[in-house]
């Protein structure tokens, strides 16, 4: 998620957006409407932020705290699609497309979000430039990303898919000071991102940490040799 998109918003949510003149795109009774609508919302751990098939009425932007997309499968099973941290938007695609929202969004820990309602939203994509241009990249962003997951569920073992997503976790959520992944998750969690069952989940896990490739501390991981588990991921 480009950083950009939550420093515009904050900017807009702290002073009006007067570095970019946006303010003077509002008439008053929209700035003050505007001001007032804006909310700043808490979730704690294990909240639905927005849920599937539901209607939008705006979107979330993540201050502070982790979230996971996923969608439920005909046999109620639960796959994640990705996660979400700070500077991510949530709810914006279907807000630009008009329909409801293809997936749920869970909070992983305690967040803090500005929750912007969808008619200031446009308005304020129609006087920025530059933040409807980071959308627009979030979108192809994401496009990208969904088409290097179908290819890794469909073309790799769950092994290969395991260590990889491992690495890609990392990449994108970073480390803590002990060098764990800035993630708890649970066992049934990893074995729905990768798309297998908790049981191989939990044997491909102990696996990997009898091979000396992770550590792990209850449910947060870290990656003790990365070329090795590289390799583990067929990444070459």
């Amino acid at each position: 998620m480009p950083e950009d998109i939550i420093s515009d918003i904050g900017c807009v949510v702290r002073n009006g957006f007067n570095s970019l003149d946006i303010q003077n795109g509002f008439s008053k009774e929209e700035w003050k409407a505007f001001m007032y609508e804006k909310e700043e919302v808490n979730f704690k751990k294990g909240e639905i932020i927005i849920k599937e098939n539901s209607v939008p009425k705006g979107v979330f932007c993540i201050k502070t705290g982790k979230a996971k997309l996923y969608r439920n499968g005909f046999n109620g099973k639960e796959q994640i699609l990705r996660f979400l941290q700070e500077g991510d938007l949530i709810g914006y695609r279907s807000i630009l497309c008009g329909e409801t929202f293809s997936a749920s969004a869970t909070a992983l820990e305690d967040m803090e979000i500005t929750y912007i309602p969808e008619r200031f939203f446009i308005k304020l994509l129609e006087l920025s430039p530059t933040l409807a241009f980071d959308i627009l990249k979030k979108i192809s962003h994401d496009l990208g990303e969904a088409g290097k997951t179908i290819t890794l569920l469909a073309q790799k073992t769950v092994r290969e898919r395991l260590a990889e997503i491992l690495i890609l976790l990392e990449e994108k959520l970073g480390v803590d000071k002990f060098g764990f992944i800035n993630i708890e998750l649970t066992r049934e969690e990893i074995a729905n991102l990768v798309g297998t069952a908790t049981e191989s989940a939990i044997r491909l896990i102990s696996e990997f940490k009898n091979d000396e490739l992770i550590e792990v501390d209850k449910r947060k991981i870290k990656i003790l040799n990365q070329e090795k588990l590289l390799k583990s991921a067929n990444i070459k």
